[in-house]
């Protein structure tokens, strides 16, 4: 069955009625002057918001961070979170760990899992043209990431301070590095197609592959520089005396002076996503999702929502910051003081129906209305009178001068009930019974699947 075509008189009733609403004319006059989102603003929610919290970390660090055009929301997060206890521990004023750093080996390791992912699609004989590999091949190497992928790149490369690997064009501008290496994954992924098609021995595809890094290995190091195989830290403290720290590796500079304090492998994902589809207190993963070859597995611990939440306050109440994962862009007031919050945008009152919320979260991620895109860190919450939360304060990494209050955001708990999927706390604070859920073998889901979006905002 099809519907009946639009006709004349139909679309003059639709035309009509438009017009027989005055507000309906006033809405017009403003949003063809303005932006929707601004003309659809609520002022009382404005109004009713504060950016002070009842619990919130130690010594929130310094400089706020900025990604600039790029999507390492995911990296950036990741750092802000290491360099809390990194910094006390070591008496800093200000410091930032290397973004570009991880960068880096997240562009050599992706690029080499993305070729590995190619050959392993084409020895299960999936099809060019099908759905799989269409979808490996529209996104080949994009900047975004996931938990475990951070995990990955810590433990086999380490870190460094940023003042031992600063930004370059390319870190900060990573469209046209990326494009590049994009068209030579894809000229790559044929080349290896067509030699398992003819049925060339694994020696002869790997040698091949070999040959293909080297020249992602110079496209990446040209735009990026390579980092030196060991550095030397030299930093004041708050009390102006000088330190030396090195020469060491990366590696050895995170096992040795980081991860005493902020140790990668005692932190657990976990996700909430409540399609009927996906059962909570179960292990899922997505099909080709990952950056490293032999490193681990994108292990998603799907949990209701408020287990979440009480993991988030239990976690800042001890003055440990999170990692988290969310729909950034949804109800989001950026440049009115950067709020995430439900009643932050009066859609019902500018357009006479409901945006957004038209649907339930587990309808959102089935209709493809909504899912990750982002990775902050949540630094502290507010409570009601009976100590129950009712609001997060969120470290950004979008400068100072990109929307919210300094770089923080706030963000209401019913916000994140509906718009958050992910976060990322210390193992410490997680029930047996959840943790449990760790040692399952994972349900694989669809690689296209909405919880394999990477934070890419």
């Amino acid at each position: 069955m099809s519907l009946a075509p639009l006709t004349k008189q139909g679309l003059k009733t639709l035309r009509d009625g438009f017009y027989k609403c005055p507000k309906n004319r006033l809405a017009q006059n403003a949003v063809t002057q303005k932006d929707p989102l601004e003309i659809a603003m609520c002022r009382p929610r404005i109004e009713q918001t504060s950016h002070v919290f009842t619990y919130k970390v130690d010594n929130e660090a310094k400089p706020v961070c900025d990604q600039k055009s790029t999507g390492r929301c995911w990296n950036f997060a990741a750092h802000n979170v290491m360099r809390l206890p990194f910094m006390k521990q070591f008496n800093l004023e200000e410091f930032e760990f290397s973004q570009a750093y991880f960068f880096y080996w997240d562009k050599i390791e992706r690029s080499y899992y993305f070729l590995n992912n190619i050959v392993e699609t084409a020895k299960r004989g999936e099809k060019v043209d099908g759905r799989l590999v269409s979808f490996l091949h529209g996104d080949p190497i994009g900047d975004g990431g996931q938990w475990d992928m951070i995990v990955n790149i810590i433990n086999k490369h380490g870190v460094m301070p940023k003042k031992c690997f600063p930004e370059s064009f390319s870190s900060e501008n990573s469209a046209r590095m990326n494009a590049i290496l994009k068209s030579k994954l894809r000229e790559f992924s044929k080349v290896l197609r067509d030699l398992i098609t003819a049925g060339a021995s694994n020696d002869v595809v790997q040698k091949k592959v070999d040959e293909q890094m080297l020249d992602i290995y110079n496209i990446v190091g040209i735009c990026l520089g390579i980092p030196s195989e060991t550095f030397t830290w030299e930093y004041y403290d708050k009390n102006k005396k000088y330190f030396s720290i090195g020469p060491v590796t990366a590696l050895e500079f995170y096992e040795q002076y980081v991860k005493p304090y902020f140790n990668i492998d005692d932190k657990v994902c976990l996700v909430t996503d409540p399609r009927p589809s996906n059962e909570f207190g179960k292990g899922y993963t997505v099909d080709c999702l990952g950056n490293v070859v032999g490193g681990r597995t994108v292990f998603y611990n799907n949990q209701p929502v408020d287990v979440l939440i009480d993991l988030i306050t239990k976690s800042l109440k001890d003055n440990e910051a999170v990692w988290f994962g969310c729909d950034v862009g949804a109800r989001f007031a950026r440049f009115q003081g950067g709020i995430e919050d439900l009643e932050i945008h009066d859609y019902k009152v500018l357009f006479n129906t409901e945006v957004q919320l038209g649907l339930n979260k587990a309808e959102r991620l089935i209709y493809g209305d909504s899912l990750m895109t982002h990775a902050m860190v949540f630094t502290g919450y507010g409570t009601d009178k009976e100590d129950k939360p009712t609001k997060f304060r969120v470290e950004n990494s979008w400068g100072e001068s990109r929307g919210g209050d300094k770089g923080y955001l706030i963000m209401t708990v019913d916000w994140f009930r509906e718009y958050g999927y992910e976060i990322v706390v210390d193992k410490k604070y997680v029930s047996e019974e959840i943790m449990k859920v760790f040692e399952t073998k994972p349900i694989v889901l669809n690689a296209w699947d909405p919880m394999g979006s990477l934070a890419r905002c």
